[in-house]
């Protein structure tokens, strides 16, 4: 179903592109500016099972990104300047924003020089949880558990439930079909005990991943240092903040920051919400972002930046670089801002 939902989504961009509809639609539909979304950036892998693959680009591809914005004279800009021009309303030139979720430690080795060399500003969203080297990565636990085993069960709704995956196309519908299962389930502490549980019995150690793939608190410094760099806050333990009670996500906002501004000497005044869909963060989750004094804060889901942003400044979208669609022509169709509106029921704005 992934497979299918990728092919109709990879055909509609191409059939925009190639018949042109997105020059059309740009002038309506474009908006001012768009915020890029990114996680790792890192050479490709050749496994055959990657359900999470979706979560990275290849260095080669980010920097075609910022070569193609800079040519189609797009300003490339900070978080605080997408703020200064959200508020003041100068959008006389489109402007875009890379932002990186999470800290991953191919973000220094890989995206990093790269936006140095091009001299890019950028912002990367910490966890803190993730350079303590103590975070739940469950998403790749969850998939390493899949990926060694050729059976796998679980207890689902009190029923003992066993999955074969023995093919990669097996895998990643067993993937998919668990993935969603879990994340349906009210309760994420339930949630995360559920995959630890599977961690335990299939010998994948779901502490690794953090200690693994995410920088330190001294790496994360040494790219702080760096004025095109800016750090937003992302909770501390990257918990799904509308599943959470008031007092909970707002501790996990407040005291994410205040981390930060302990280790690294700077409080972050943006921030991004852990996963980010409507699922996971709402307007609640917004409403704290503002009163936390947070400039900005960034959802998962999918749009363009329009004039009327400036009143939703706590519930912005923004543009996946996904790694499922590692193509510039994809990106100028959904910078067009057809595929997201679309996707949005015609609505420029999902702020609810």
């Amino acid at each position: 179903m992934a497979g299918l939902r990728g092919q109709i989504i990879r055909a509609g961009l191409e059939g925009l592109y190639f018949s042109g509809a997105h020059l059309l639609a740009r002038p309506l539909l474009g908006g001012v500016g768009a915020i890029l979304m990114l996680h790792h950036v890192r050479p490709p892998r050749l496994d055959s099972f990657q359900p999470n693959r979706l979560l990275e680009v290849t260095p080669a591809f980010l920097e075609d990104v910022i070569r193609y914005l800079r040519r189609a004279r797009v300003d490339l800009v900070s978080l605080d300047e997408v703020h200064e021009r959200m508020t003041s309303g100068d959008f006389r030139r489109r402007f875009a924003c890379f932002t990186f979720d999470d800290g991953y430690r191919d973000n220094l080795d890989y995206a990093y020089p790269i936006l140095r060399k091009h001299g890019v500003p950028f912002a990367i969203y910490v966890p803190t949880s993730f350079p303590d080297q103590i975070g739940d990565l469950w998403w790749l636990t969850l998939e390493a558990v899949i990926a060694r085993q050729g059976r796998v069960g679980l207890v689902i709704d009190g029923k003992d439930t066993h999955f074969l995956c023995t093919s990669p196309e097996e895998k990643h519908a067993v993937f998919a079909h668990l993935y969603w299962w879990l994340r349906g389930l009210d309760d994420e502490a339930e949630m995360r005990r559920l995959i630890r549980d599977l961690a335990r019995r299939y010998g994948v150690d779901a502490d690794a991943f953090c200690k693994e793939l995410c920088m330190t608190w001294s790496e994360l410094a040494e790219i702080a240092a760096d004025p095109l760099a800016t750090i937003g806050g992302h909770t501390v333990d990257h918990i799904m903040l509308k599943k959470a009670s008031e007092e909970v996500a707002r501790n996990e906002m407040q005291l994410g920051a205040a981390v930060i501004e302990a280790a690294l000497g700077k409080r972050p005044r943006h921030f991004a919400y852990p996963v980010g869909d409507a699922t996971s963060a709402g307007p609640r989750d917004f409403r704290i972002a503002a009163e936390l004094g947070f400039k900005t804060a960034v959802t998962t889901r999918p749009g363009i930046l329009f004039r009327a942003h400036r009143d939703h400044l706590t519930a912005l979208p923004r543009i996946s670089l996904n790694g499922e669609y590692q193509r510039l022509r994809y990106l100028k169709a959904l910078l067009s801002g057809a595929p997201t509106t679309l996707w949005n029921g015609l609505r420029r704005l999902d702020v609810a």
